[in-house]
């Protein structure tokens, strides 16, 4: 945890700077060049770098920026890697917005914990050995990982129809391979991956048990009446959309068309001091198959997090295992009450402390291959819409209202949702 006392420490250290009501105004190009250091109790220790590029145009419109450009890449202590670049551009449509994303996962210790939620047992010390002579008394479990890779490119479009809503359209590939967790340290241990192939269950059916490809078309509309989009204090954000995944790689059967909802509301409770915000988000499956590889993934077309999966882990349901609850259909709340504490100013920046208690929920509206899954009574324990709830505290360093360092911890209500405490330290608010 020395990272996370690091990062307290230097907020304690900002905290007697007298608080200055006249905010330094950005303009042009702001070019900023930091060491990546994050945690997270799913992935481990983080350590990397990034660049973040804004141009703010024109005194009149900070905080807001003409354009933004993020590249990173870090590595993970539990083994995981990423390499990232994404960007925003406001200028060059007309009225509108375009912003893509391109990435690399690297996941050899991937979390997989079954399908629909409750509905599949959880024991984190749950050792199956398939050589009696490998047995090991310091062994850890590693029978809910496998491994993952995955190749992420979005580009998302929305131009101003009237007022504050905006039509949008984008096109998503996925590139994703899938297998056993390979690390020698889990040589010998049955793994849940491994009990849901063919030759054990047909969970994973033979054409997906390697991963895929999977081609989005999204198109929908976005109210948005935000006073800011990286720390807004009022406002709301609504983006709906229809999500088709046309099976035009592989032939393997996959396709379907998705609807996607998620509404955000800022509202002031004091000033500009303190503000709740809530996140309600429905996604559902109105027709096809999803293969079990992309069952996790939110398609939203404009995301503020990395990650871009659930339920459970840093960007949905905090404190939940990381895709601990897969399901077609899901329902999500986030609601928290951000308090900005203190506002500095440090090497030629403007710079708030702030703080976030949450409460997170998760629910399943459609089960995943449940029928399935109920033939195999190990594998299956029923209460598969049985909600998840979790609560948590967070604390940001917030950087010209646009860079946002993030540190949360929070727990589930249920152990059988994750055991210990969950902490991350990364970027951005989650919504």
């Amino acid at each position: 945890m020395r990272k996370t006392a690091t990062l307290l420490a230097a907020l304690i250290m900002c905290w007697p700077m007298k608080a200055q009501s006249q905010e330094i105004i950005k303009t042009g190009w702001d070019i900023g060049i930091l060491p990546v250091v994050g945690f997270d109790s799913d992935l481990g220790f983080q350590y990397g770098i990034c660049s973040d590029i804004f141009h703010y145009g024109s005194v009149k419109q900070y905080p807001d920026y003409d354009y933004k450009i993020n590249v990173e890449a870090s590595t993970y202590t539990k083994g995981s890697s990423v390499l990232r670049s994404y960007g925003d551009f406001k200028n060059l449509i007309p009225d509108g917005t375009l912003f893509y994303d391109l990435t690399y996962f690297n996941a050899p210790k991937f979390g997989f914990y079954g399908y629909n939620g409750y509905a599949s047992k959880y024991d984190p010390d749950f050792i199956g050995w398939t050589d009696p002579a490998a047995v090991r008394a310091d062994a850890k479990s590693g029978f809910n990982l496998m491994s993952r890779k995955q190749l992420r490119a979005v580009v998302s479009a929305r131009k101003t129809i009237s007022g504050n809503l905006s039509a949008a359209a984008g096109l998503a590939f996925y590139h994703i391979t899938t297998d056993r967790v390979s690390l020698k340290e889990y040589d010998n241990q049955l793994t849940l991956y491994e009990m849901y192939l063919p030759l054990m269950s047909d969970l994973i059916h033979e054409n997906e048990m390697d991963g895929g490809n999977v081609t989005q078309i999204r198109a929908g509309l976005v109210y948005d009446t935000r006073d800011r989009e990286s720390d807004p204090i009022r406002g709301e954000n609504v983006e709906v959309s229809l999500v088709y995944s046309p099976d035009l790689i592989d032939g393997d059967g996959y396709s379907n068309l998705g609807f996607h909802l998620s509404m955000s509301q800022y509202l002031p409770v004091f000033t500009e001091r303190l503000t709740f915000a809530y996140r309600a988000l429905v996604q559902a499956n109105l027709w096809g198959d999803i293969p079990f590889y992309f069952v996790n993934n939110i398609n939203s077309m404009f995301f503020r997090k990395m990650y871009t999966e659930g339920l459970g882990g840093n960007a949905s349901v905090r404190g939940l295992n990381r895709n601990g609850v897969l399901g077609e259909g899901f329902l999500m709340l986030n609601m928290e009450l951000r308090w900005r504490i203190v506002d500095f100013k440090l090497i030629n920046q403007n710079w708030q402390v702030a703080t976030n208690p949450f409460f997170d929920a998760g629910k399943i509206l459609q089960p995943y291959r449940l029928e399935e899954q109920k033939q195999f009574p190990g594998l299956y324990d029923g209460d598969e819409y049985r909600a998840h709830y979790t609560a948590g505290l967070g604390l940001k360093l917030i950087m010209n209202h646009n860079m946002v360092i993030s540190f949360e911890g929070g727990k589930p209500f249920d152990k059988n949702d994750g055991t210990g405490l969950w902490t991350n330290i990364g970027f951005n608010y989650l919504f």
